[in-house]
Parts: structure tokens; C-alpha cells; sequence
């Protein structure tokens, strides 16, 4: 497991630096593109061929939606760089939390039958706090909300929300208890570890 966890960590820095000259490149083509579009580079050089030849044709998806957003094409490089960080950084997150799961587990099988029972409860708190997490956001885009993605996060959490929705009141238009029974799920997590795992 020591090899796996290197490995991991070895895979981790290499991700990293790929992810890094892909977004230092995506800048430079983005650069060269929004030259190309705004006519600062000669609309017949060579650089604007290979531009309109290559690289535009890749970023066909990316304009539409700034055409329907009401923005100029000449920004669809600059919201292509935007979309390869978000991208890169979902990558990054992905990759950071298998590799905090692994080493969890790790961790875990070292302390025997106590620890992989204390490693099942943290995961189990862990779902439904990425649950609510989920929910939260799939608020703010009701149009997602009912979808596949985001419906899981509702089974999952209304069972936490209904009884805390009969005593706390909303600020405004504000429903609070996500937030509520986030710490309320740290809190008793807390507890739960402290009372059967003391070991751990």
C-alpha cells in the first residue's frame, strides 16, 4: 500500500504539471486567437490560417453559448481558458480526493477492524455532507435540480431537512437548514468517533 500511495503521489505531481503547461498553452493560443479575431494579427498571415484551421473549429461549442450569452466572439478564447481552469481543477479535485480516500483507507487497515468501522462512519457522514452540498447548489440551477445528477441529493437529504424546516424559520426567501444540518452532521460525527472509536 506505501507503493500504491507513492505512485498516487507521483501520478498527482505529474497531473499537476501537465494541467499547468496545457493552461500556460491554452493562454498563448487564446492570446494569438483574440489577436486573430480583434484583426491585430493580418487576417492572411500565416497565424491567422492556422488559427481559423485549427483552433477555431474546436471552439465552435464555446462560442455558440457566448452568441447566446449575448457576447462578443472575439471572448470565446478568453471563456475557452475559463472552462479549460475549471476543467483542470475539477481534474485536480477528482484526483485529490481518490488519493485522500486511499490513503484513508490505508490509514484504516493499519488500526484493524476499529479503524475500517471509524473509516465506514466518516465516509457515511462524508456522503451526506457532499449530499447537502449538492442539493445547495442544485438550488441555484432549477432547471438541474430535477435532474438525474441532483435528484439523488434529495432522497438523500430530506429525511435531515423536513424536521429541521418545522423549527427554523427562513430569513427571507433564505432556507438555512442545509447549513444547519451541515454542522449539525460535523457535530454529531464528532461525537459518534469520540464515543466509539477513542482509539481511533
Amino acid at each position: 500500500m506505501p507503493d500504491a500511495l507513492s505512485a498516487l503521489s507521483a501520478f498527482t505531481a505529474v497531473l499537476r504539471s501537465v494541467l499547468l503547461a496545457g493552461g500556460v498553452a491554452m493562454v498563448v493560443l487564446a492570446a494569438a486567437d483574440w489577436a486573430v479575431r480583434t484583426r491585430r494579427i493580418n487576417p492572411f498571415s500565416g497565424v491567422a490560417r492556422f488559427m481559423r484551421a485549427q483552433v477555431d473549429p474546436r471552439l465552435d461549442g464555446i462560442e455558440r453559448q457566448v452568441l447566446r450569452a449575448g457576447g462578443h466572439p472575439s471572448a470565446t478564447p478568453w471563456w475557452a481558458v475559463v472552462a479549460y481552469v475549471v476543467i483542470a481543477a475539477l481534474a485536480l479535485a477528482i484526483v485529490d480526493v481518490l488519493f485522500g480516500l486511499v490513503r484513508e483507507v490505508f490509514m484504516a487497515t493499519t488500526l484493524g477492524a476499529e479503524g475500517l468501522l471509524a473509516l465506514a462512519v466518516h465516509w457515511t457522514f462524508g456522503f451526506f455532507s457532499f449530499a447537502l452540498l449538492v442539493r445547495v447548489i442544485g438550488s441555484w440551477f432549477p432547471r438541474a435540480a430535477g435532474s438525474v445528477w441532483m435528484r439523488w441529493s434529495f432522497g438523500a437529504t430530506e429525511w435531515m431537512l423536513r424536521p429541521l424546516r418545522r423549527v427554523i424559520p427562513t430569513i427571507g426567501v433564505i432556507d438555512i437548514t442545509p447549513i444547519v444540518a451541515y454542522f449539525a452532521l460535523q457535530l454529531v460525527e464528532g461525537l459518534v468517533t469520540r464515543v466509539l472509536f477513542p482509539g481511533v
